[in-house]
C-alpha cells in the first residue's frame, strides 16, 4: 500500500498523459473510470454527519482521486477492509488520505464493526472484481474474496442478512431490507449466478458456495413477503431473524408494509431469469398491493422555513403535503400492518396518520414518500411477456 504524500497537493495537482494517468499514487495504466456512485451514500455521512466513532475524519479541503483513478480507489478499498473481510461503514473510498490516516486505518484493521449499511461491504467487492478484471493485480482479488467469504458468514441459515456482522444486541440483528442493504448482496450474488465476466475469477467450489447463498436470499424473501390476512402486499424495511416477522427498528422506523424497500426487492426478483411459480407470485402479489395502494392527485412540496437546531440535524426546510390533481401516482413509506393505512412516526414511536403530525425536524429530515413502485408498474407489462413466453 503506497502512502500519499504531501496529501495538501489535491485533484487540481492530478496530470493525465496519454495512456497514464498521474495521481499521489504515482504512475498507472488508465481505464475507463468503474462507477462510484454506490459510495456516494457513505461518503456524504463521512463529510456532513461527524461521527465520534470515526477511525478517521476528513481532512480539510476534501481532496479526493478521480474517478478513473481504479488503482488508488482500489487501493482505498483493500486498506479499509476489516480482517474478517467485511468493511466498516460511512468513509469515502475516493479520498486522498494522508499518511497518518491510513496508518490510522491498518491499526484498526481488528475493530470488526463491519455491516452492510449504507451500502458497505457489497459495494467494495463489486468495484474490486472490476478493479481486478482490469488491472490482474492479485491483491484486488484476494480481498474480493475475502468479502465474499465474508457475506457467506454473515447470512443466517434461513437465508436472510443481519444489518451488521457480527451480530450486535440491536435491531441491526434483523434481516435487513432497509436501504437496500439485503438486494445490493444480493445483486452482487445474482451477477455470480449469471456467470457476470468480472467475477470470472471466482473458482467451481467457491461459485457453487455463492450461488446456494443467492438462492436462500431468494427463498428468504419468498418467507417474509407480509400476509395479512390472507392478501400478500410487500415488506418490512426488517424483520425478525427468527420468527421472520415484521419488527421495529429506529424509534420512528415501525413495523409496517415499507413500498419503498419492497419495490427494490421487487425488482431484483423481476431480474430473475427462469423464475419459479412462487418468485412470479410474490412479484404479481405485489404489483397488486401496489396499485391498490397507489395515492392519487398528490405532491410532496418543500417550502423553505425558519432554521431549526436540535441535537439529530439543522432543518431549514419543511415539507408539506399538497393536492396536485394528474399528478404522478406516489406512495408513502409505511402503511400500517392490518389497517393498510397510511402511517407515520415520531421519534417517541408514536404512530400518526398525516405528514402533518410528524415534528419538523422528522418531516423535513427523513424520507416519507416514494415513486420507487413506479418503477416496478413501469416494467410489469414487459417482464410479464418474457415470463409468459411472448
Amino acid at each position: 500500500m503506497q502512502h500519499c504524500f504531501q496529501y495538501m497537493i489535491f485533484r487540481s495537482l492530478t496530470v493525465f498523459l496519454p495512456g497514464f494517468c498521474w495521481g499521489l499514487t504515482g504512475y498507472a495504466q488508465q481505464h475507463a473510470p468503474i462507477d462510484t456512485s454506490g459510495f456516494r451514500d457513505a461518503a456524504h455521512h463521512w463529510y456532513d454527519i461527524r461521527d465520534k466513532s470515526n477511525m478517521i475524519n476528513p481532512l480539510p479541503g476534501r481532496p479526493v482521486y478521480r474517478a478513473d483513478n481504479i488503482n488508488a480507489i482500489a487501493d482505498n478499498i483493500v486498506l479499509f477492509q476489516k480482517s474478517n473481510g467485511g468493511w466498516p461503514k460511512n468513509y469515502d473510498m475516493q479520498a486522498i488520505l494522508s499518511a497518518a490516516q491510513q496508518d490510522s486505518v491498518i491499526k484498526a484493521r481488528n475493530e470488526l464493526h463491519t455491516t452492510f449499511d449504507n451500502g458497505s461491504t457489497y459495494t467494495q467487492i463489486a468495484y474490486l472484481a472490476q478493479a481486478y478484471t482490469l488491472t490482474h493485480k492479485e491483491i484486488y482479488k484476494i480481498a474480493a474474496l475475502k468479502g465474499l467469504d465474508y457475506i457467506l458468514t454473515a447470512q443466517y441459515k434461513n437465508g436472510g442478512w443481519p444489518q451488521y456482522y457480527p451480530l450486535e444486541q440491536n435491531y441491526s440483528r434483523f434481516i435487513t431490507f432497509n436501504d437496500d442493504a439485503y438486494i445490493g448482496i444480493m445483486e452482487v450474488l445474482k451477477d455470480i449466478t449469471d456467470d457476470a465476466p468480472q467475477y470470472a475469477f471466482i473458482d467451481p467450489v467457491k461459485r457453487k458456495e455463492l450461488v446456494t447463498a443467492f438462492n436462500k436470499g431468494v427463498s428468504c424473501i419468498l418467507k417474509t413477503q407480509i400476509n395479512d390476512a390472507g392478501q400478500p402486499t410487500g415488506w418490512c424495511q426488517q424483520h425478525n431473524e427468527i420468527t421472520l416477522q415484521p419488527e421495529w427498528a429506529r424509534k420512528f422506523e415501525p413495523p409496517a408494509i415499507c413500498n419503498n424497500e419492497s419495490a427494490g426487492i421487487v425488482l431484483l426478483l423481476m431480474k430473475i431469469r427462469r423464475p419459479s411459480f412462487a418468485v412470479k407470485t410474490a412479484i404479481e402479489n405485489a404489483v397488486t398491493w401496489f396499485r391498490a395502494s397507489a395515492i392519487k392527485d398528490t405532491r410532496i412540496k418543500t417550502i423553505d422555513a425558519p432554521e431549526l437546531v436540535t441535537p439529530f440535524t439543522v432543518s431549514r426546510h419543511d415539507r408539506i403535503v399538497v393536492n396536485s390533481p394528474g399528478a404522478p401516482l406516489i406512495w408513502t413509506r409505511y402503511y400500517e400492518l392490518k389497517t393498510h393505512r397510511p402511517v407515520f412516526c415520531n421519534r417517541d414511536s408514536k404512530l400518526v396518520y398525516s405528514l402533518a403530525e410528524v415534528d419538523r425536524e422528522r418531516r423535513d429530515g427523513y424520507g416519507w414518500y416514494t415513486y420507487e413502485p413506479q418503477r416496478v408498474l413501469d416494467q410489469y407489462d414487459a417482464w410479464k411477456r418474457i415470463v409468459s413466453g411472448n
